[in-house]
């Protein structure tokens, strides 16, 4: 099967379609990939799924998708019921979203792709196909991303479907782009918090340092031996390890002290700024607490004055008043 890669020039005027893909799609896809290599234990490995999205005027927005199955024993036959039953599942939680086409992984288009193309389209009339290449090269500054339309052309006197070129933009929201940072982060254990995140840093850092310590002191003791004569004398060796220790004194400089020495200050104005606000918001708890404690202290003591009579009537009254009300010449 032939991709017609000249029809990408003409896009606006073959269709005039603008295709919007998330991050959390691409996400979606190399996840899959991943796991189903990792699991059957094959490099080479063909993954396919679904692709949701809605379809506002020209625009198409692609933005979840969701894995297929294929029938048992085939590797181009999708398990159509599977797919209709997901398709309605999706449905019910977001029912804004439609299926706008399919996804595959591989480094180029076969005929398998467009055997399915037509499967597909009983659901959709024009479904979108979105081909990953996993084996790309790292070096590359493009996504290993392609996406194609299907169009009728009519080819040595007979009408048949081809795929397309299509260009499409990388569209995110600003919640997307917080949860796909915080998926980025996530550690091997599971955790994203940023305690533990600073725990595994200051933890590579201490290994890294120690396994620095531990080379310098074999260095250190193997030249050693040389002087000594225990070990044949390595000019080499010996001249790498004096101009490793002539670069040392090039950062016992007035500057990088001065440097060294303001942002020690900032760690630690940050380090005390931090102490001061969880003081602070110790203190205004404690002090929410006993306002809390005292208002319901006046508010037992007006419901004793409303009664009438005894000691609770004089709570909050001066002690003149009190021997005025009941001393001699009171009102007693």
């Amino acid at each position: 099967m032939e991709v017609d890669n000249a029809a990408e020039q003409h896009r606006a005027a073959s269709s005039g379609l603008q295709f919007q893909l998330h991050p959390l799609v691409l996400i979606n896809i190399s996840d899959h990939h991943t796991r189903t290599r990792v699991t059957q234990g094959v490099e080479d490995v063909r993954v396919m799924g679904c692709l949701l999205g809605s379809q506002a005027g020209r625009t198409v927005d692609i933005s979840n998708s969701f894995e297929m199955r294929f029938v048992a024993g085939s590797a181009s036959e999708i398990d159509h019921a599977f797919l209709v039953k997901k398709m309605e599942q999706y449905k019910q939680t977001f029912p804004q979203q439609d299926m706008v086409g399919w996804y595959a992984t591989g480094s180029e288009v076969s005929d398998v792709d467009l055997h399915i193309q037509r499967k597909l389209m009983d659901l959709n009339e024009s479904p979108i196909f979105l081909r990953l290449d996993p084996r790309c090269d790292p070096t590359q500054k493009d996504l290993p991303v392609h996406l194609y339309e299907s169009e009728l052309h009519v080819v040595d006197g007979v009408p048949s479907f081809t795929f397309v070129a299509a260009k499409y933009s990388i569209e995110t929201s600003e919640a997307e782009r917080i949860g796909v940072d915080q998926v980025a982060k996530i550690l091997p254990s599971g955790t994203s918090t940023g305690a533990t995140q600073l725990t595994a840093h200051m933890t590579t850092l201490h290994s890294a340092i120690k396994m620095l310590i531990a080379r310098i002191s074999l260095l250190h003791q193997l030249l050693l031996k040389m002087q000594s004569g225990e070990l044949p004398y390595d000019h080499e060796l010996v001249r790498q390890a004096s101009g490793l220790i002539k670069r040392l004194p090039a950062i016992d400089s007035q500057q990088f002290g001065q440097d060294y020495t303001t942002e020690h200050n900032d760690t630690l104005l940050a380090i005390l700024l931090s102490t001061v606000t969880k003081g602070a918001a110790a203190c205004n708890e404690i002090v929410d607490k006993c306002n809390m404690a005292f208002d319901r202290v006046s508010l037992k003591g007006s419901s004793r004055k409303g009664g009438g009579g005894g000691m609770g009537s004089t709570i909050g009254l001066p002690l003149g008043m009190m021997g005025g009300m009941g001393g001699p010449g009171g009102y007693l």
